[in-house]
């Protein structure tokens, strides 16, 4: 997935024409019709089909199964360290949107991968930045461990930084912005959330922007907070319902007697 489902293949002029076809139908939340678009034929077409089956699972509650086939396949094929290191982070991220959306409890799984990926990807390697946020995504909601969390995303930031990987900027920008919310931080908060927006805008990651938008909401006054929660209610409309954790946080306040 660090070549891939974070990183924006496709997003910019000169992509192969069917990674840019992956980018724009993934971006629009047709992770499914992505995925067939690729043979898994090679180690890394078949670590880019597991990354966006995986990203489908996260951002919608479905397909599970789907996913834990291509990663398999994935595991099977892979055959150097990195790519090796590569499967291990997937199976992490899987394991991990499992036990964050209550299908099962699989932290133990999703630790135990995410540290056997930090053994085989080296230090400053392309897919160390995409591992730095995916654990600091179990240390912020698994382990609610916030510190270690901010730790992790700023390695990732820097990695995703080094390596120009816009996309994983923008994830861990709004990660960073979310912690600092948290510890009253508005302004620090209110810049990170409009960071991560911009890039989503800019790459056309429409199925991002609605998250992007409602959190950058959380940080402004109104009537901009009502003029942006009515933006992201709209992409998130137009794209089903997606992401489904998403409808609690745009769920209308409930009316006061």
């Amino acid at each position: 997935m660090a070549h891939t489902a974070m990183s924006g293949n496709g997003t910019t002029a000169g992509d192969d024409p069917l990674q840019t076809a992956v980018w724009r139908l993934r971006s629009r939340a047709c992770w499914v019709d992505a995925a067939a678009l690729i043979e898994p034929v090679t180690p890394q077409a078949a670590l880019q089909r597991t990354a966006l089956l995986v990203e489908r699972c996260l951002y919608t509650e479905q397909g599970w199964e789907e996913a834990e086939d291509a990663l398999r396949t994935a595991e099977a094929q892979a055959r150097t360290d990195d790519e090796r290191g590569a499967a291990a982070c997937e199976r992490g991220q899987l394991a991990y949107a499992a036990t964050l959306l209550g299908v099962r409890d699989r932290s133990d799984e999703a630790r135990a991968a995410l540290g056997r990926a930090a053994a085989l990807i080296a230090p400053g390697a392309p897919g160390r930045a995409l591992l730095d946020f995916r654990r600091g995504l179990l240390a912020e909601n698994l382990a609610h461990a916030p510190q270690a969390a901010r730790a992790a995303y700023r390695r990732a930031h820097a990695g995703a930084t080094a390596h120009d990987n816009l996309l994983l900027q923008s994830f861990t920008w709004r990660h960073l912005a979310g912690l600092a919310l948290r510890d009253g931080e508005l302004a620090e908060a209110r810049h990170g959330f409009a960071e991560s927006l911009r890039i989503r805008e800019e790459l056309g990651y429409l199925v991002g922007t609605a998250p992007a938008l409602a959190s950058l909401a959380d940080t402004e006054p109104e009537p901009e907070a009502s003029r942006l929660r009515e933006e992201a209610r709209r992409l998130f409309r137009l794209l089903g319902g997606v992401p489904t954790w998403l409808s609690r946080q745009l769920a209308p306040p409930a009316a006061t007697a």
